[in-house]
């Protein structure tokens, strides 16, 4: 008999044989399923966390800051800033004033609701015009800031999360009150955002200098020319840079640091899992001695008995991930999680499937080796002595 006729005969049989050895095979399953389930689930904090941060993210948006300097975290001239305003391919708003939003950021403290535990929270000083940058954004209650005016808006999500950003509250900003005027949504974005006049927060701030500068482009097709435009004027000394890529920039700290999270535990439990397939599959090796001492006699080569032990081992692997992932998606997808302040819902997609499919299967064959091995090893004399 050929060896791959022996190997499919022993994959059969071997697999007719699982409901008599329901225990181990239950073992297996678990195991591997709870290794997945944790994965895919920790793996879907990170893909959530991706598709928040670029929900609103739009080609034609541009981030412009200091040369050398962090997005939204410089120092740009008001000269320089007038000068921008003044190049070509940039949008223009209904009355052709061009759309470019000055800001000065400044972190404010906020207590969360329920526990009071203390954050810092970005609050923006922008120019009035951010509605034109930003048509995703929707007043839902009260009014926009007025021009010169200590006051804020700040998403639904502030009033969610924080005490104190309910209309007609009054907070605290280096020793001066600013009333709380309006409440508004802004796209997919889930985050606690403040709005206040940038001109007011520079002079309480006592500031002559903008963070940063966000300009809309006519299309995203004009981002070089724009670019090349900045460069080639000696009075500017800024840098330009597509929103998308200062978000990805942004969060890529916290994207690394949930991804290490995820393989992390991810792997501690694959560990687990792999342990628990391999002492089932010495059980079910050990039940099958006088079996597989008996082929062995008839001629069974050793090979084919360790190529199917493992090709039975990945198999198993297959149900139980797929019963991990499933798990994940019932009672983790759209489960809202928010990690260091920054709030998503978790995503399980097909691709986070696949990669526990994958995770399964390689633990299933490096569970398998070594029950395997033993399988091939069983003495011809086991079965004389059964006789």
């Amino acid at each position: 008999m050929s060896a791959s006729r022996q190997f499919l005969a022993l994959l059969r049989v071997s697999l007719s044989e699982l409901v008599l050895r329901r225990g181990p095979v239950l073992t297996i399953l678990v195991g591997i399923g709870c290794a997945v389930g944790v994965l895919v689930s920790m793996l879907a904090m990170g893909v959530g966390a991706r598709r928040q941060e670029m929900s609103d993210v739009r080609d034609d948006r541009v981030v412009i800051a200091g040369l050398g300097q962090r997005a939204l975290f410089g120092s740009i001239p008001r000269e320089e800033a007038a000068a921008v305003q003044d190049l070509p391919d940039i949008r223009r708003d209904r009355d052709g004033r061009p759309i470019v939003v000055m800001e000065s950021m400044i972190p404010i403290d906020g207590r969360r609701r329920g526990t009071g535990a203390r954050i810092f929270i970005p609050l923006f000083g922008v120019t009035p015009n951010v509605t034109e940058y930003r048509p995703e954004m929707r007043l839902t209650a009260g009014r926009m800031f007025h021009p010169g005016m200590h006051e804020l808006v700040s998403t639904n999500a502030c009033t969610r999360l924080f005490s104190g950003f309910a209309i007609n509250d009054e907070r605290l900003i280096r020793g001066m009150p600013w009333t709380v005027v309006g409440h508004f949504d802004l796209g997919q974005a889930n985050q606690c955002v403040i709005y206040a006049d940038v001109n007011a927060i520079m002079s309480v701030l006592a500031r002559d200098t903008y963070s940063g500068l966000e300009v809309m482009l006519r299309s995203p097709a004009d981002f070089a020319a724009f670019s090349a435009a900045i460069k080639a004027n000696p009075a500017l000394h800024l840098e330009a840079q597509r929103q998308r890529t200062v978000v990805a920039q942004d969060f890529r700290p916290l994207n690394s640091l949930l991804d290490f999270a995820s393989y992390f535990v991810g792997t501690i439990m694959a560990i687990g899992g792999t342990l628990g397939a391999i002492n089932s599959l010495y059980a079910i090796v050990d039940s099958r001695r006088r079996e597989l001492a008996t082929l062995r006699a008839l001629g069974f080569r050793p090979g084919t008995i360790v190529a199917s032990t493992l090709c039975e081992s990945i198999l198993l692997a297959v149900p139980g991930a797929l019963l991990g992932a499933a798990l994940a998606w019932i009672f983790f997808s759209g489960l809202s999680a928010s990690p260091f302040g920054y709030s998503f819902r978790l995503d399980v997609t097909p691709a986070l499937v696949l990669v526990g499919v994958i995770w399964a299967l390689v633990m299933g064959f490096i569970g398998g080796i070594l029950p395997a091995v033993r399988a091939a090893r069983v003495p011809v004399t086991t079965a004389l002595r059964a006789t």
